[in-house]
């Protein structure tokens, strides 16, 4: 009896164990395998006591129109749509579409809605991508804090499925706007 319960107990851990591991490199993947590609940025938050040194990022992409999705009364929270990419200037890429349905083109970014609001006279999807936070040493994230006051460029890893990780940040000479 006592036996085979340690035989469960072992099983339950290893399998726990498996699970951690099996998340970890589903994570990782896109830093393996994907493609790189760039994006204007904009820092919003250079630090927090609690959460570390990080810049929390912004991109274009993460307010799409509810008009790009007219075919669907409303999107509800939680939602998967993809985010269709194509090259753009300076070998920054740029918003190409979106759409529920994963595209067959790469590369495009797998995103999930978090919420609406009405900003002037058009409504908005806010979308989350898991590339919101770049986290760095406390020499970088003060660098940072200054270097990308005009913006930056971040550099994303992105698998097959769309899955996106945050690699690097670095400043945009000109200005997240183009200007210098």
């Amino acid at each position: 009896m006592i036996g085979r319960i340690k035989v469960g107990l072992a099983a339950a851990i290893a399998l726990q164990f498996l699970i951690l591991i099996g998340i970890y490199f589903n994570a990782q993947l896109p830093l393996w395998t994907g493609e790189e590609i760039r994006l204007k940025t904009i820092p919003v938050d250079p630090r927090s006591m609690f959460r570390g040194n990080y810049a929390r990022l912004q991109y274009d992409i993460s307010q799409l129109k509810t008009s790009l999705f007219a075919d669907r009364d409303n999107l509800r929270e939680g939602e998967v749509v993809y985010v269709s990419l194509k090259p753009g200037k300076g070998g920054l890429y740029e918003f190409a579409g979106a759409s529920l349905d994963k595209p067959e083109k790469r590369p495009f970014l797998r995103g999930r809605i978090t919420g609406n609001w009405l900003r002037g006279s058009t409504d908005y999807y806010r979308v989350h991508y898991g590339i919101e936070a770049f986290f760095a040493p406390k020499e970088k994230a003060l660098g940072l804090e200054s270097n990308l006051r005009n913006g930056g460029i971040a550099i994303l890893m992105v698998s097959a499925g769309g899955s996106a990780r945050l690699k690097d940040v670095i400043p945009n000479e000109k200005g997240a706007n183009g200007q210098p």
